[in-house]
């Protein structure tokens, strides 16, 4: 493997970036969404020159986005074309059954579908436009924001917390109301049943 580490600074089209894993949470897409439109072109340009996506080089020279998933599904929604790419390794020599073992065994891949369950690769969308909405995923992340739990540096932490609270949460009551879903996340999240969850900033004071 050749690690590389370094920018690619010509623009690369999002349609042509593969996913590493097969949900978003589309909330969180959509407060990018609404971030980036009140950018405009200026803060747009720059904003876009400051937050490259982190690739991997892939078998037949395609690149797999290791992060910022929701970006890349946002912008690509807002129709803006192109992304400046940071590639983290170089794998294309590998076949594909060897690049995804290699993926997996590295904490570069999620492929876990909307019910929480792991699927094999195949799986997982062939472009950002196709990652599939998962409730949870938008529950944990708003969670973390509401101070539920810290940014840790635990590979697909809000994953961890997502799959936490689908066990506990019913998914209807997500939908039908996100805020007294996130009311009851943060009760969870501070009681000792997640003690052992990424991030946990422990009991609240009684």
């Amino acid at each position: 493997m050749v690690s590389v580490r370094e920018p690619i600074l010509h623009p690369i089209a999002i349609e042509d970036l593969r996913p590493t894993q097969i949900t978003v949470g589309m909330r969180e897409v959509a407060a990018k969404r609404q971030a980036w439109r009140a950018k405009g072109m200026v803060e747009g340009g720059k904003f876009l020159g400051s937050h490259m996506i982190p690739v991997i080089l892939g078998p037949k020279d395609r690149r797999y986005v290791i992060d910022h998933h929701h970006l890349a599904r946002a912008l690509h929604a807002e129709g803006v074309r192109d992304v400046l790419v940071t590639v983290i390794a170089d794998l294309r020599r590998l076949d594909t059954d060897a690049f995804w073992f290699f993926l997996d065994n590295h904490n570069w891949m999620h492929p876990f579908d909307a019910a929480g369950r792991r699927r094999g690769h195949d799986a997982i969308p062939k472009s950002v436009a196709d990652l599939v909405d998962d409730p949870f995923r938008s529950l944990a992340g708003e969670l973390r924001l509401r101070g539920g739990y810290a940014k840790d540096s635990t590979p697909f932490s809000e994953f961890l917390w997502a799959d936490f609270l689908r066990r506990r949460i019913r998914r209807k009551a997500v939908e039908k109301d996100f805020d007294a879903a996130l009311e009851q996340a943060l009760s969870l999240a501070r009681s000792e049943e997640a003690d052992h969850m990424p991030g946990w900033c422990g009991p609240a004071a009684r």
